[in-house]
């Protein structure tokens, strides 16, 4: 290097060094858009996806109106509310602290498998229930039995009454089995779908649910043809079973035997590039020296000449090797190991 060190740097200087190394200051201007993503709640479908959820939302909302009307005789206007996606921990959180005793009515593909279930509040029970034994609508309903209150949670359904809402809420399921799988040829009876529980339950869900299962949470709105009053009840379905109507392939489809699995993951581990970095040596300089430094200057190292370069992979020596040539390039021969246990950057710099 020059003998003859700048005693001082210029302005210029500074800012060309700056430059180099990147730091020079950022444009504040510049505006980057990003859409916000919340962690804690579960992202199983995607924007094309959900665009495909809200249609069969739709769907299900006039599945469900043709159901109410064979039931009730009537015309019925459904719509959704809302559509949204839950970890079954956040939404057992959200229904327990609302302390409100709904009516829920399980289902699943048989009655040894339900997964999801119908949550229908009391007033809204009360009210679908008066409708069908033809008594005539209040405003709220059957006010005189003071129902939907958490005060008067204890007011409970007849049994007549029960077996009534099941089924009216069975009319829900089978318009969600309608709109999720499609009829056979021929329109004979569905041969698979959604079944509904043979009773339902009051205050406590009537299905089990992992913490972090991830659910779908439909809303709909009731309301009878000629009548301003309407009702609200909600629908919680595994997103698994509803990924045939977005087009999502499931899991389920891919399954592989394990030892298929460790195979393919070994076959893709072995395919994979790896980049190695050829370390020769090291050196230090001042930040002076580095500013006066010139073409032709001479910079020393750390090692000898006979010392042995370091093969370098994910900041971690695996190899030593030296300096060699092959076909016209630069190659490294390799020599020997080397601890494969510590990163570089972790073992003592003798520099």
């Amino acid at each position: 290097m020059n003998s003859t060190v700048t005693d001082s740097l210029s302005r210029e200087k500074i800012r060309q060094l700056l430059a180099a190394v990147g730091s020079m200051p950022t444009d504040d201007r510049a505006k980057i858009e990003a859409t916000e993503y919340d962690w804690r709640q579960p992202h199983y479908f995607s924007r094309e996806q959900l665009a495909s959820l809200e249609s069969f939302t739709k769907n299900l909302a006039a599945a469900i109106a043709e159901k109410f009307a064979q039931l009730y005789h009537s015309n019925f206007d459904v719509t959704t509310v809302s559509t949204t996606q839950h970890f079954a921990g956040e939404l057992l959180g959200q229904i327990s602290a609302s302390k409100a005793s709904d009516y829920y009515l399980a289902f699943g593909p048989d009655q040894k498998h339900l997964c999801g279930f119908i949550s229908i509040p009391a007033q809204t029970a009360i009210a679908w229930v008066t409708q069908l034994l033809g008594e005539a609508e209040s405003d709220p309903p059957m006010a005189d039995r003071k129902a939907g209150t958490q005060e008067d949670s204890a007011e409970t359904l007849s049994q007549l009454e029960e077996s009534l809402l099941v089924d009216i809420a069975a009319a829900i399921v089978a318009a969600l089995s309608v709109s999720v799988y499609a009829l056979p040829q021929g329109g004979g009876p569905q041969s698979y779908g959604f079944e509904p529980a043979r009773t339902v339950v009051r205050g406590e869900l009537p299905v089990e649910l992992q913490q972090l299962e991830e659910l779908c949470k439909i809303v709909v709105a009731v309301r009878r043809a000629g009548s301003e009053n309407s009702g609200q009840a909600y629908l919680v379905i595994p997103c698994s079973e509803l990924a045939p109507v977005t087009g999502k392939t499931t899991a389920a489809e891919h399954e592989m035997p394990a030892s298929e699995r460790q195979s393919a993951i070994i076959e893709h581990l072995h395919r994979m590039p790896v980049s190695i970095t050829v370390q020769l040596a090291r050196t230090y300089l001042t930040f002076q020296e580095l500013m006066a430094a010139r073409p032709c200057d001479i910079l020393l190292l750390d090692k000898a000449i006979d010392e042995s370069v370091e093969l370098i992979v994910d900041g971690r020596t695996l190899f030593r090797g030296r300096p060699a040539k092959s076909a016209g390039q630069y190659a490294i021969v390799i020599t020997d190991p080397e601890d494969r246990g510590q990163r570089t950057e972790d073992r003592p710099s003798d520099l």
